[in-house]
């Protein structure tokens, strides 16, 4: 299969980049400067290229079949990358003829509120993250009226550490049992595994430990 993944070089991006091409796929790396993936890899094609660019979008996604979008904003807690970026993807892939697409968001949009904590309610997303959840939140909503074959995927907070393909999905926001953390490899596993499966089509299923 192959894929272009958006956001190549971020946590979660790597990751999927990594673990799609241990699993025998054709992967194309788009990032500001794919040269930070620092991956190797015969079937791996890096492609340096702004998302807001939306002529080089297009460039990216020729001959693909299913578009993983990761979008960051690395270290600022404002701007609109996500949300326009992933405008700009959907109206490349509705050119395109694509229809596939698997974006990754956070915990927290959506019925998925319920789930955090008094702490990443109010304190983080309520102040500190404020800028980012909105952006996800239009991200989100660009996504579920695209009209394309979309499932978005809504992590828990990024700590450290392996995959372990161990982690709880799809679990409503009335449950307050989660440990509201996972590692950017394991959500890598979960949005691979969409690739080869149709359950969460049309859905935004939450993911943690």
């Amino acid at each position: 299969m192959k894929l272009v993944v958006f956001g190549a070089t971020g946590n979660v991006g790597q990751q999927v980049v990594k673990q799609a091409l241990e699993q025998g796929h054709e992967v194309t790396g788009f990032a500001r400067n794919p040269l930070k993936l620092d991956i190797k890899h015969p079937k791996l094609t890096l492609f340096q290229g702004d998302v807001m660019d939306s002529a080089r979008v297009e460039q990216a996604l020729q001959g693909q079949d299913i578009v993983v979008c990761t979008l960051g904003s690395g270290k600022k807690l404002s701007g609109t990358v996500r949300s326009q970026g992933t405008q700009n993807i959907i109206l490349a892939m509705k050119k395109c003829g694509m229809k596939r697409l698997i974006c990754q968001t956070t915990l927290g949009l959506g019925e998925s509120w319920g789930s955090l904590n008094f702490y990443w309610k109010y304190i983080m997303f309520g102040f500190i993250l404020r800028n980012v959840f909105a952006d996800h939140q239009q991200q989100e909503e660009t996504v579920q009226n695209s009209g394309l074959e979309w499932t978005i995927i809504r992590p828990a907070a990024f700590i450290d550490g392996v995959r372990t393909g161990q982690y709880r999905h799809g679990f409503p926001g009335t449950d307050k049992t989660s440990k509201l953390k996972i590692t950017p490899a394991d959500v890598a596993d979960f949005i691979l595994k969409q690739l080869v499966n149709d359950f969460y089509l049309y859905q935004a299923p939450s993911l943690s430990y």
